[in-house]
């Protein structure tokens, strides 16, 4: 009976060995991550509205280039206010891989709208060229993010 029972954790190793080869198994059978139907409905909404926002930058270089202060302001406020919300809600959908940069671009570009207000509001022209130029970095990187359907 001793004999037996010297086994018993030798069993055991081997049991927990197999076990967690199992579990480890590279056969292919495991599925890349991927998005939910419902994810990608979210994230083709939102990118539609973050779209339209995108589709003012040129009214906003307009108003940038003719240094109308007062505009520029209202169409950050307007239009544009609304996209730090559309990308929050993109990044709560975006694979969890995807998620940490995203939301590094959408807080650069959120900053660099404050940044073009801040300018507009203090009627520094300068300033607000730079982050006129800033607000468009952001847009065209984010939207790199955007998964394509």
């Amino acid at each position: 009976m001793v004999f037996n029972l010297r086994r018993v954790p030798t069993v055991s190793l081997v049991l927990a060995l197999c076990l967690s080869l199992v579990a480890c198994d590279a056969s292919g059978n495991s599925q890349a991550a991927s998005m939910s139907d419902n994810d990608i409905a979210i994230i083709s909404r939102q990118s539609a509205s973050f779209r339209l926002a995108e589709d003012r930058l040129p009214e906003l270089a307009e108003l940038v280039a003719n240094r109308n202060w007062v505009f520029t302001r209202n169409l950050i406020h307007g239009p544009l206010q609304e996209v730090g919300r559309e990308m929050l809600y993109i990044n709560q959908h975006l694979l969890p891989e995807d998620r940490d940069q995203a939301s590094k671009i959408a807080e650069g570009l959120k900053s660099a709208l404050s940044e073009l207000d801040e300018a507009a509001k203090l009627q520094d022209g300068d300033r607000l060229t730079r982050a006129y130029g800033k607000v468009v970095d952001g847009f065209v990187n984010y939207s790199k993010v955007i998964p394509v359907q």
